[in-house]
């Protein structure tokens, strides 16, 4: 019986050879004062070519935008031909390649800003504690951005996919999820604004939106996706309550208008994220499916069995996996034949170098 996995699927202007897509999946290999992606990280993602779809890891799209350390950007032109390096080492392998535009917002600490403090939508403290190389700091109170600042950051993230294009990606996805700075304008308790970004789910939404329109100006809409992480509960300084659910149905259904390649949607994976949250929902799929006229990459602790029953079930139209791929550079090949996976060294998921990161074994021929 063949694997519905293992299927093409055309997710806008993108002709995935297979459903499997790498998730996005920060690193912290662009260890060098530019921020600037390198040959390593290039054989990295040629390594795990054979995805329907890799989705790079967070890419900061102005020195603001920070939020760990030795993470890349795309705001200089060295980083842009560094990108290059990499889109073109997948695409020589045969592989699809989108860039996710990442702007941290109040999940930073003030040593990436000069001593100065991170900003967001209001100045109330996600009250986490941050990676870093000075060891795990507690997050600051950030600063509330004004008009002007919020505007300023709707032309970074329209450089941003200016850039990727210029970088040779096949596309870009807006990471709006998971307690960043889209999150926090959605999010009733991190966004307590008076003005026209704040209240109202319209008003929430307002920056996404501009921000959208803006990436629209750089490269065509079935071309960009985003990610929404609707459950995210008692992380990164967020919680569920009974507003979370209507206010991504109104992001979904407006975003239904644009013609976007695709909605990257997390389920709850982690036990937390459903505890004592009575207004969480258990199956984020099923509720978004009928909402959503885009199509669907479903994602969160999913294994092959578990995606191919989505799949069946029609609740998405391709499936990402995270840390299945930092262990397994050939997971396609291993779904195909389904091998047993290697386990992931969770030691070396930050630490640099290519340990941990260009020496997982794949399978014999």
């Amino acid at each position: 019986m063949t694997q519905q996995l293992l299927t093409p699927v055309r997710l806008g202007a993108l002709d995935l050879k297979n459903r499997v897509v790498m998730a996005p999946l920060t690193r912290c290999r662009a260890d060098n004062p530019g921020y600037v992606p390198t040959e390593t990280m290039a054989r990295y993602y040629a390594q795990r070519a054979s995805a329907g779809l890799i989705v790079s890891e967070g890419t900061i799209v102005s020195p603001q935008a920070r939020g760990y350390p030795f993470t890349p950007g795309i705001w200089s032109a060295e980083q842009v031909a560094g990108w290059r390096l990499v889109t073109d080492a997948v695409h020589e392998k045969g592989g699809l390649i989108v860039c996710q535009l990442w702007h941290c917002g109040r999940l930073s600490l003030p040593e990436f800003h000069d001593g100065q403090p991170p900003v967001a939508p209001s100045a109330v403290n996600p009250n986490w504690k941050m990676f870093s190389t000075t060891g795990h700091p507690d997050t600051v109170t950030p600063h509330a951005l004004t008009r002007d600042e919020i505007k300023g950051i709707v032309d970074d993230f329209r450089r941003g996919a200016a850039n990727a294009m210029a970088a040779g990606f096949d596309g870009i996805e807006i990471h709006s999820s998971n307690g960043y700075l889209f999150h926090q304008f959605f999010s009733r308790q991190a966004n307590q604004r008076d003005d026209e970004y704040g209240g109202s789910h319209e008003n929430r939404a307002r920056f996404f939106f501009e921000v959208l329109d803006a990436v629209g100006e750089a490269m065509p809409f079935d071309r960009v996706g985003f990610r929404l992480n609707p459950m995210m509960n008692r992380f990164h300084g967020v919680n569920v309550d009974a507003d979370t659910a209507p206010m991504w149905e109104h992001v979904v259904r407006r975003a239904n208008g644009y013609g976007l390649a695709f909605l990257h949607l997390t389920e709850p994976f982690l036990p937390h994220q459903l505890d004592d949250t009575p207004d969480g929902l258990a199956d984020v799929g099923t509720h978004f499916r009928p909402l959503a006229k885009m199509p669907i990459i479903a994602n969160g602790g999913l294994d092959r069995a578990r995606g191919e029953a989505r799949l069946a079930a029609g609740l998405c139209d391709a499936v990402a996996f995270g840390r299945a791929w930092i262990a397994n550079p050939d997971l396609v090949e291993r779904f195909a034949r389904q091998a047993p996976l290697n386990e992931p060294d969770m030691a070396t998921f930050y630490q640099g170098g290519e340990k941990g990161y260009l020496d997982y074994p794949t399978l014999a021929a």
